[in-house]
């Protein structure tokens, strides 16, 4: 009877610790493996160098939104390997385990982002632009780009230094440093700059920084692309005959005022050598960062004999090309009394 009693003890011991362990397996499964996140889509956290344990934490609950972080929380401050967890863009996914985030941050798995280049007039704004989509401090990037010696590394000036930058998208690490990305940079240069564009840069006159430069004047004359090549080879022709450019974008750029509707007057006397109305040839680099079709506007432009051309009447964007001076003032005349007519001064 006594033996019974025993093994009856020993089997309710043995049951109740079995209990604990599957509880605490169930617990621990729950905590660390078991999906807690329950974002829809991909979520991204950015960790900073100067993050903590808690301010890592908060970062991750605000961009996954997990059911639970005890896990999380409890791996931050008891494993060693959360004092390597390095800065960085992690990815969480939806229905992502606090262990998989964990191990993902410590493993330093970063997640590419879509670095873009488009739209961007000067080099102020590349620094700027360059600085809200990685981690790095636009106030460095403007001194690189405004470094002759840097510059000339890559074989630019700081005039010219944005032609190294081709407008596109690009998968980069958000946590790039300066030097590495400019080293990208000219990497995807070389690959845009390929022999066949060599070679009709090359047929034409113009070295890239130069078909840059012509391709950004062009740009800021029409937004319409099948008027680039024609727009192109209008200055191509003046370049080729020694005539002035006189295009108003590139006294909009000496003075700095893109909002200006006339460029008349004082702005037509500015000393910059970018004003391409006092000064022959072209200026001394891009007055903005041409897109790929600009480029290759400018290296397949349309030949003509023109080296007139005037904005439409019709405010289409677009322009009226002429080969005499006669024709031309005859074109402006009709856009100028629009002008007038809508009272722009």
């Amino acid at each position: 009877m006594m033996n019974i009693r025993k093994q009856n003890k020993w089997t309710i011991a043995a049951i109740c610790i079995g209990s604990i362990f599957f509880i605490a397996l169930i617990f621990v499964y729950y905590n660390l493996f078991a999906s807690q996140f329950q974002n829809e889509k991909p979520a991204y956290v950015y960790i900073d160098k100067d993050d903590t344990a808690d301010s890592i934490t908060v970062k991750v609950e605000h961009a996954g939104k997990p059911r639970s972080m005890q896990g999380f929380r409890w791996l931050m401050n008891h494993i060693d390997k959360a004092k390597n967890i390095h800065a960085g863009r992690y990815i969480i996914r939806p229905n992502d385990g606090n262990y998989r985030v964990f191990r993902r941050l410590t493993r330093g798995q970063q997640e590419p982002l879509n670095f873009s280049i488009n739209d961007i007039r000067t080099s102020g704004q590349l620094a700027k632009s360059i600085g809200k989509q990685l981690m790095m401090d636009s106030a460095e990037v403007a001194i690189r780009l405004n470094d002759s010696a840097f510059c000339a590394k890559f074989g630019f000036t700081k005039q010219t230094i944005v032609c190294l930058f081709i407008p596109n998208t690009y998968q980069l690490y958000w946590t790039i440093s300066t030097a590495d990305l400019f080293k990208k940079m000219k990497k995807e240069y070389k690959q845009f700059w390929n022999k066949e564009r060599m070679d009709k840069a090359k047929a034409i006159g113009f070295t890239p920084a130069e078909v840059c430069t012509i391709a950004s004047i062009v740009e800021e004359e029409t937004n319409s692309n099948t008027e680039k090549p024609m727009v192109a080879g209008l200055y191509i022709n003046r370049l080729h005959q020694g005539i002035k450019l006189q295009a108003d974008p590139t006294v909009k750029f000496a003075v700095q005022d893109f909002t200006l509707k006339r460029v008349t007057g004082t702005y037509l006397r500015s000393d910059s050598p970018y004003n391409t109305y006092k000064f022959l040839g072209l200026p001394p680099g891009p007055i903005r960062i041409p897109s790929i079709k600009g480029v290759d506007a400018v290296l397949n432009y349309t030949r003509h004999n023109y080296i007139y051309m005037c904005a439409k009447e019709d405010f289409s964007g677009t322009h009226n090309f002429a080969a005499t001076w006669e024709a031309h003032q005859a074109n402006a005349k009709k856009y100028q009394a629009e002008l007038n007519k809508r009272k722009i001064f």
